[in-house]
């Protein structure tokens, strides 16, 4: 129950806090300055620990920078950051990233694990959320050509409870994947361009 209540409070919070999104791509810029540590220049991450934010939806940047603000999600460096973010901010930075080009990883993915990847994803219903291209939509994030480590660590997390989602879905998706399940789809994933 008290989970539930979460849910509608955070999702009632979202609704009323992002209003018309009339974001500022400008004042994004400004405001993501200390992001491109970790999340790469215009959003493009080089390091496979941190996910490329370049033409992520506006949205799910915004709803991911809410939950840091408010500790539904944790990391100590992005609660720091978020904390200090007001939602305007956060609608300048979900506006910023996502108006940039992305640049896909090269890493090299076995072919067969690509192949096992997709079938499990096709099987698990995956495209019905992410869109058939994973390019995401509305508060659902774009997935391809992430850095297949990050997504196996949240899909890991996801199905341990490790990491939070807003209403569930990806906890009750992640939970009949076994670990080749996941490595297969993060490297599908992955490997999209």
């Amino acid at each position: 129950m008290k989970q539930f209540i979460y849910v509608i409070s955070f999702v009632l919070l979202a609704v009323f806090s992002v209003r018309s999104f009339a974001a500022d791509v400008a004042a994004g810029e400004t405001k993501s300055t200390n992001c491109v540590a970790c999340h790469g220049a215009n959003g493009n991450s080089t390091n496979t620990a941190y996910p490329s934010l370049a033409a992520q939806t506006p949205l799910y940047i915004y709803y991911q920078l809410l939950q840091f603000r408010e500790g539904r999600r944790t990391n100590a460096l992005m609660n720091s950051f978020a904390e200090k973010l007001s939602d305007d901010d956060m609608q300048d930075i979900g506006a910023y990233f996502s108006a940039q080009k992305f640049v896909a990883n090269e890493s090299k993915i076995d072919e067969a694990k690509i192949v096992a990847g997709k079938t499990v994803a096709a099987k698990n219903h995956c495209a019905s959320c992410h869109m058939p291209n994973y390019s995401g939509q509305n508060h659902i994030p774009r997935l391809a050509g992430l850095h297949a480590d990050y997504l196996l660590t949240h899909l890991r997390g996801f199905k341990t409870g490790a990491r939070q989602d807003i209403d569930g879905t990806m906890a009750s998706s992640a939970q009949p994947l076994s670990e080749k399940d996941m490595v297969d789809v993060a490297g599908y994933l992955a490997s999209l361009k």
